[in-house]
């Protein structure tokens, strides 16, 4: 058994799945849920753009949410402030901050039998992320087991009924976000991956990235990243081998617009409101992740390794997985 902060994650003996004694709603989180947390999971209503709520939700293209900066500044860059992101919403009513109208240029949601997941592109430094700033990794294991951001939960009603999921990633950078999140069972640990920090939103998450299109689509799985056949990447490899193909995509439904009328400066603060805002417009241009990101942390878009960072997770992944072997259990870090 692991024990990560406050939530305990119970390692199966059944080599088919994963449990999670720890799994909460937004109705009845608790004000905190791990150690050490700089935000809250008890969020309310509305919206407030100082809201230091770090649950986020991936619904739909017109419904989902990332996780970015508190505070503007050239130190809030992603390497810098991993720890203390607070969520950033499409959709009033979570509680959260919303994402100012022009922010997202271009929308790409994918429900797939395993995971959701949201990639596109736009101006993120209206969410904070400093300009120049190539990004890294979001995750809810991070290098000692607390998460990136410490506390963030990631809740979807792409499923069903509104759940938790539990494994997730979310890389962002200035220009560029991907944020999947997997469905509990065997599969979710492989898909929802998080050992390639450095490798970038379109290595980890092949999918659509244009801008000027809003859409929402059905698709298959695909391959786990890093997985080709019997053989598995690891991160500083001396060969590193192509993304996965995109996976092939259906009913496809197309959006005019994303938004919710907020057009005010990321750092102003608004009033809480419980009714959803209508929709505004956004459009804009596709983007390539390529560099590190400028704290010398992992980057979101791909490109340089930060040695030291893939050390520490490498050497964890490796020690968690020789303690597990012999049980059959799936290693999360």
């Amino acid at each position: 058994m692991l024990s990560f902060g406050l939530v305990t994650l119970s390692l199966s003996l059944l080599v088919s799945g994963q449990t999670y004694s720890a799994t909460y709603l937004p109705s009845s989180a608790p004000k905190t849920s791990e150690q050490g947390q700089s935000g809250t999971n008890q969020c309310g209503s509305g919206h407030d753009q100082s809201s230091m709520c770090q649950n986020a939700y991936l619904n739909s293209v017109d419904d989902f949410c990332f996780f970015a900066p508190p505070e503007p500044g050239p130190g809030s860059v992603i390497g810098n402030t991993e720890r203390i992101e607070v969520s950033w919403c499409i959709k009033d009513g979570y509680g959260t901050r919303l994402i100012p109208d022009g922010s997202i240029t271009g929308a790409h949601f994918v429900q797939t039998p395993d995971f959701v997941q949201i990639t596109g592109v736009g101006d993120l430094t209206k969410v904070n992320i400093p300009k120049g700033d190539s990004g890294g990794e979001l995750d809810p294991h991070g290098a000692d087991g607390n998460g990136n951001p410490i506390g963030g939960l990631v809740f979807s009603s792409a499923f069903g009924s509104l759940a938790q999921m539990h494994e997730w990633t979310n890389f962002m950078s200035d220009s560029m976000f991907c944020f999947r999140a997997c469905k509990d069972g065997p599969k979710a640990p492989a898909l929802c991956q998080h050992i390639y920090d450095v490798m970038g939103c379109m290595w980890n998450m092949p999918a659509n990235y244009n801008a000027g299109t809003f859409e929402k689509c059905a698709a298959d799985s695909g391959e786990p990243m890093g997985v080709y056949g019997t053989s598995t990447f690891h991160q500083g490899d001396p060969v590193t081998p192509d993304a996965h193909p995109v996976p092939s995509s259906s009913q496809c439904t197309t959006l005019t617009s994303i938004g919710n009328n907020l057009n005010v400066a990321s750092g102003a603060s608004s009033a809480a409101s419980s009714t959803p805002a209508p929709t505004g417009t956004v459009s804009g241009s596709s983007a390539s992740r390529t560099g590190s990101g400028s704290s010398g942390a992992p980057s979101a878009t791909g490109g340089s390794q930060n040695n030291g960072a893939v050390s520490l997770k490498a050497v964890s992944y490796i020690l968690a997985s020789l303690s597990m072997a012999a049980i059959g259990g799936i290693v999360v870090l």
